[in-house]
């Protein structure tokens, strides 16, 4: 028998016990040993769940017990999450997580010492909830040299840009029912800002290229800018607005970024709606690969979880080796990085485009017809800091977006 640990019963880690379960026999046949919950941590109590009778308020007692091999940290964040993962690490003890926080600030520190003391730290739920990603990217994907990876990799903010293209409604709006409904946090910066999702970036990054990938170095944009307007403006030219994460090899080095684009249905991620992510991947052998699914909520993401806890039943003092270097990757400057710009401008399409097109040589004029005080146009490729520098000679940019297509 391996006794396990759940450290937070919130949405995963209550999750997790129910996966557990529900699929009790299934997941010790593939474990190849009864799998059994000993404790449950929280400050909490809960005297009408049957989960009360393993519940303990003090992570010593969890520590101290030699017959806990696997511990289940779903308290997110990364204190005191990050003090009991390390310990529980240092006395052998395996620790599988969904907390994408934790492993993008600590995650190169705690896979080291899992290698040092032979146990493993494994994070399957961090980065696309449901979806595998991370054991297809250190085993099944090895043959690969990967050049991109591009995704949407947060459910809430994909969630509220799809109902804000589908009627029409307002940013504050569809973030203000997507709270009522459970869809976002109260406070929604990580997600709405970019936070969430340039963390996870951050670690398919690292898995990915074979370099430790500081989430800190990575250009990030939010969707808390994104207006009806700008949905208005996509459809009209046939395009949807994602918040895509992106991280790039190409000849002059590498670079990743977040940010909301315009996509157009040639694009994989075009039909990825609600709070569906999807992540693309290419490889010099492979080719494009898709992983699509569900990124987030209590069951796809305990069932990630749990894949790790059977993972490690099945590698007991045996560590899986994790693609991560301790060398850190030098990411360009985002101001070398090209793309397409899609760029509203206040005042007259007849008056100003003529200046438009001086400066930026050949564009394309997008208009539509209940917008008479202002206009847009798309760039052709160029550099973020050539952008930047010619809408400085342009007066009454309303706003800009990426755009590849």
């Amino acid at each position: 028998m391996i006794q396990i640990a759940v450290l937070g019963y919130g949405t995963v880690g209550s999750g997790v016990v129910e996966v557990i379960d529900i699929n009790h026999v299934g997941i010790n046949k593939k474990a190849g040993d009864d799998i059994e919950i000993k404790y449950v941590l929280d400050l909490r109590d809960f005297p009408r769940n049957p989960v009360n009778k393993k519940l303990v308020h003090d992570f010593e007692i969890i520590i101290n017990d030699p017959d806990v091999k696997i511990i289940v940290e779903t308290i997110g964040g990364v204190n005191p999450a990050y003090e009991f993962t390390k310990r529980a690490l240092l006395e052998g003890k395996s620790v599988c997580t969904s907390n994408k926080e934790l492993v993008a600030k600590h995650g190169l520190e705690l896979l080291e010492i899992a290698k040092v003391k032979d146990t493993n730290y494994l994070f399957e739920a961090s980065c696309g909830g449901g979806i595998p990603i991370i054991r297809p990217l250190n085993s099944s994907l090895t043959a690969d040299e990967i050049d991109e990876i591009t995704g949407i990799l947060n459910g809430t903010t994909n969630y509220i840009l799809s109902k804000m293209a589908s009627d029409g409604s307002s940013f504050d709006k569809v973030l203000k029912e997507a709270q009522e409904m459970g869809y976002a946090e109260r406070n929604p910066e990580a997600d709405v800002e970019g936070y969430d999702a340039c963390r996870k970036i951050a670690i398919l990054s690292s898995l990915a290229f074979g370099y430790h990938v500081d989430f800190e170095d990575i250009y990030t944009e939010g969707i808390e800018k994104i207006t009806a307007t700008d949905i208005e403006y996509a459809k009209a030219i046939g395009t949807r607005i994602k918040l895509l994460s992106t991280s790039r090899k190409i000849e002059n080095g590498f670079y990743a970024m977040v940010s909301p684009v315009m996509i157009d249905a040639n694009n994989p991620m075009f039909s990825v709606q609600g709070m569906f992510n999807a992540i693309f991947i290419h490889g010099n052998v492979l080719g494009d690969v898709i992983f699509y699914g569900s990124g987030a909520g209590k069951f796809p993401t305990a069932s990630a979880v749990v894949a790790d806890v059977v993972d490690c039943a099945k590698h007991l003092h045996r560590n899986i080796r994790m693609n991560w270097s301790s060398k850190k990757l030098a990411l360009m400057d985002i101001s070398q990085v090209t793309n397409r710009f899609f760029v509203r401008v206040a005042g007259s399409r007849a008056e100003k485009f003529k200046k438009i097109e001086a400066v930026f040589g050949k564009v394309e004029p997008v208009s539509i017809s209940s917008l008479t005080e202002e206009f847009a146009f798309i760039t052709e490729e160029i550099e973020e800091a050539e952008y930047k520098e010619r809408a400085e000679k342009i007066e009454g940019i309303i706003s800009m977006i990426r755009a590849r297509f």
